[in-house]
């Protein structure tokens, strides 16, 4: 690892941990994540390289198949261009690097083959609350097990797969959809200005959630008009907070698995990977729709990585490239 930046072995997290009272971790991108594991056949929750807005420079030992996927940036092998949401090969002894992430906040390296990572209840996603999982320091090596050929252009180095993966946009200001919370009904009309209101998100927003204040002095946050007491008790990801004060408090997939500030609206899950893209300063608007509504672009989304990955594993196989379905059942 020659410049390791803000870089973790992450998957897509521990999906069933809530009901132990785990934290369910993963990348905060997850369709980003989940197409660069397409691009290169690994399963779908296979670990990868999650990269957060530093730059980042490693030196390949063999062969690698990869892919590059989540915000701008300039990609290069041996001081060559690669582009993102497409395979190409990391030859063995040329330095990888990624750099100027831009427009959004968070870049995949997926590998074609198996990062060796260690998990907790089956995922390598790291816990900032137990110390587990890991961040790449400078002079670390990862190890990768290959189990197939890769391929390029024998003579010009260039890629000879593409597939049209579809980059998620990445917008100056950010639209956001969000459904009905279980608290939205104490906020009366008030919750009208959830929707009425840009928000910028604030430099100490991470992981475990996003803070937001109103863009300008006029913006107005919702107010509970109800009395009773808020007890603390089982919050979803994505829930959309209002404590006392003026900043709104969007629960990522680093939080805790309960908490007592109201809630009024919660981001869907198409929303959530692009809350994971928005950077400090950015703008934020919120548009409501149904569950129904969140539920068919959610599925929408995956029948397109459903697509890509038949795609994928029809050229792979002509090409005798292992496709992988399914995440190991142990780590090492």
């Amino acid at each position: 690892m020659t410049t390791p930046g803000n870089t973790a072995i992450q998957d897509l997290g521990r999906r069933r941990a809530s009901r132990v009272g785990q934290l369910t971790g993963g990348a905060l991108d997850q369709y980003s994540a989940e197409v660069a594991n397409t691009l290169v056949a690994s399963a779908p929750a296979a670990p990868l390289l999650e990269l957060l807005a530093a730059d980042f420079g490693a030196v390949a030992s063999t062969d690698l198949l990869i892919a590059v996927t989540g915000a701008p940036a300039e990609v290069r092998v041996g001081g060559i261009r690669y582009p993102q949401w497409e395979p190409f090969v990391w030859r063995a002894g040329a330095e990888l690097t990624v750099r100027g992430i831009h427009e959004g906040l968070r870049v995949y390296i997926a590998v074609h083959g198996s990062i060796a990572a260690d998990r907790l209840l089956g995922s390598c996603a790291p816990d900032s609350v137990l110390g587990f999982g890991r961040h790449l320091t400078a002079g670390a090596n990862i190890a990768v097990e290959v189990d197939g050929p890769v391929i390029d252009h024998p003579h010009f180095r260039l890629p000879v797969l593409r597939f049209g993966a579809a980059a998620a946009p990445f917008p100056g200001s950010w639209t956001i959809d969000v459904t009905d919370g279980p608290d939205a009904a104490d906020f009366g009309d008030t919750v009208e200005r959830l929707y009425e209101t840009a928000f910028v998100v604030g430099v100490d927003s991470n992981h475990i959630g996003l803070r937001l204040a109103p863009a300008d002095s006029s913006g107005t946050l919702p107010r509970r008009i109800t009395n009773g007491e808020v007890l603390s008790r089982g919050v979803p990801i994505g829930a959309v907070e209002v404590p006392a004060g003026d900043q709104l408090l969007i629960l990522h997939r680093g939080r805790g698995v309960t908490a007592g500030y109201p809630v009024p609206a919660v981001v869907t899950a198409v929303g959530l990977s692009r809350l994971g893209q928005v950077r400090p300063g950015q703008r934020v608007l919120f548009r409501h729709v149904t569950i129904a509504d969140a539920v068919r672009r959610y599925r929408a989304q995956q029948t397109v990585i459903d697509r890509l990955r038949t795609r994928v594993a029809a050229a792979y196989a002509e090409l005798r490239i292992p496709v992988h379905t399914t995440p190991p059942t142990s780590g090492p």
